[in-house]
């Protein structure tokens, strides 16, 4: 079973091009850990500082191991000093998937 965590968080925008960098390391560091599928962050076009966030992994095990990486805990303590605020994400499982 896919798990899918789909969401948003809140960045000031004056603070959203010195945060990239951290963004960037994210992914990269998100993306090379076994179980992870997809993973991605997008600045929405209509509001600028909401960034959507969109990941699938293999399984819980893996979601559970990415909690656990020492990046996540980077990531976090980064929060603060750029604004990050108002996270709101879900988890989905997923049982079967089809192309549209």
């Amino acid at each position: 079973m896919t798990i899918l965590i789909a969401g948003t968080v809140r960045v000031p925008p004056e603070n959203l091009a010195t945060f990239r960098p951290h963004m960037e390391a994210m992914l990269a560091a998100s993306r090379a850990e076994d179980g992870c599928l997809t993973y991605s962050y997008a600045i929405d076009v209509a509001e600028p500082g909401l960034v959507r966030v969109f990941e699938a992994w293999r399984d819980q095990a893996a979601i559970d191991a990415h909690f656990q990486a020492p990046h996540m805990a980077d990531w976090r303590a980064a929060w603060p000093q750029f604004g990050v605020s108002d996270r709101n994400l879900s988890l989905y499982e997923v049982a079967a998937e089809r192309r549209l």
